[in-house]
């Protein structure tokens, strides 16, 4: 559309939203991204030498990724074509290719520029390798997904892939400030105004422009505040991929906050998933799990006080069961931690997909029949409560199995009790085995 306008002469004149206006032309004009394009840096390194390969451009939305690719176009001098995989097929690439293998024998080469790459499924993914083998195109994919998980190996394996980072607060305020100086007036908010706006933007400069328009074009003259803002511009949720890998990075965040013992972190990161629309049942089954793997015996109310929270929001729902999900994190975060359990059935699966086979030691079998009986089945047990210690000391591995220890208390909250009647049992085995009487 831009190329028509300026066809007609009209490209200046023609209204262009802010965030286009403000487009950056050159790579000093990319803001937030220093860790790839300043002297030195990775991108900048590549684009300098002048061999530029085929790249994955992977960030959070509104960080530049387009912009890029059309500076490393321009800084290439090759030929800038432009498709969309939600809205491009089979037919759009073939004629891709097409014109870009004509334009090759003429002398200049065509960068292909795929916005959302991930959305083409394998085949079409792997409709790219030959082009960018042969040189045909050299290609820029741009992704808001991990790439790992949603490129084939193969076309990964023929590109570079750089990521992008989410704006800070810095970068947004100069985005702020250019929209000021390219209008030529101040945005009509205090300071405190100011900062909502970088707030709301998420790390998204497209967005804080969008925002800012808005408030150029609503009042001009006027001071608003952070209310002030809130009340003009609906705030979006944060960025947030309930499928994706956004999702597996929050939750890695909560799960590992716990097991810290961080419950002002695991609060906020709670906080986060339920604000991005996470389903609270997921995150109450997950909490379930943190309190058997992290916390186990060392304090035995996690694991009843995680189903209680579960049960509760159950019953009440959103928002008010959510404070059962908040009251069920501080709890396990500020408790003593042990991976103790978790740690010994581990082993003793491995230990019992080693000897899987060996049966129980007769005396711990049960007798049910003569005929079991008169093979010793039963014979010899101790009912331990009967014995003056209330503990009878006999072997309850398999025959032809040393005995193993697998459950090893960290001593930690009610482990140290578990530890020490532990210890206290395994001194009276010893002393039963070496005076049977």
């Amino acid at each position: 559309m831009s190329d028509l306008f300026a066809a007609a002469g009209l490209e200046n004149n023609a209204p262009r939203p802010l965030a286009d206006a403000l487009r950056p032309t050159t790579l000093g004009e990319v803001i937030g991204q220093d860790h790839l394009l300043a002297e030195g840096a990775p991108l900048r390194r590549m684009l300098d030498s002048g061999r530029l390969s085929s790249l994955i451009l992977w960030g959070p939305p509104g960080v530049g990724k387009t912009t890029l690719a059309r500076i490393i176009a321009d800084h290439a001098d090759m030929e800038f074509v432009q498709l969309s995989a939600v809205f491009s097929g089979v037919a759009d690439l073939r004629k891709v290719f097409e014109t870009a293998t004509a334009r090759r024998s003429t002398g200049r080469g065509t960068l292909l520029f795929v916005d959302e790459i991930h959305r083409f499924n394998k085949s079409q993914q792997d409709g790219f390798l030959p082009y960018v083998e042969n040189g045909t195109i050299t290609l820029i994919g741009a992704t808001t997904e991990n790439p790992s998980f949603e490129l084939n190996s193969a076309l990964l394996s023929r590109a570079q892939v750089y990521v992008l980072k989410r704006l800070d607060d810095a970068a947004l305020s100069g985005l702020l400030k250019r929209a000021e100086l390219h209008l030529k007036k101040r945005l009509p908010v205090t300071e405190e105004g100011r900062q909502a706006i970088i707030d709301m933007a998420d790390g998204d400069g497209r967005y804080s422009l969008s925002l800012a328009e808005i408030l150029f074009n609503y009042a001009e003259g006027s001071h608003y505040d952070a209310d002030g803002v809130a009340q003009i511009l609906q705030k979006r949720r944060a960025h947030y991929d309930k499928g994706g890998e956004h999702h597996y990075n929050l939750i890695s965040a909560l799960h590992k906050s716990i097991r810290g013992s961080d419950p002002d972190a695991a609060l906020y990161w709670l906080a986060r998933m339920l604000g991005g629309g996470e389903d609270p049942i997921y995150l109450a089954r997950r909490l379930v799990r943190m309190a058997s793997e992290d916390i186990g015996l060392a304090d035995p109310t996690a694991l009843p006080a995680a189903m209680a929270s579960l049960s509760a929001y159950q019953l009440l729902g959103t928002p008010e069961g959510e404070l059962a999900l908040a009251q069920t994190v501080v709890h396990l975060a500020s408790a003593p931690k042990s991976n103790a359990v978790y740690v010994a059935f581990k082993a003793a699966q491995r230990s019992a997909n080693e000897t899987g086979s060996l049966a129980p030691p007769a005396h711990i079998m049960n007798a049910p029949t003569k005929l079991m009986k008169d093979l010793g089945y039963g014979a010899g047990y101790q009912y331990d409560p009967d014995t003056v210690e209330g503990f009878s000391g006999q072997d309850y591995f398999p025959e032809g199995m040393s005995r193993q220890t697998f459950y090893q208390p960290k001593g930690d909250g009610a482990e140290k009790d578990i530890s020490e009647r532990l210890t206290h049992w395994e001194n009276l085995r010893m002393l039963k085995k070496s005076d049977p009487r």
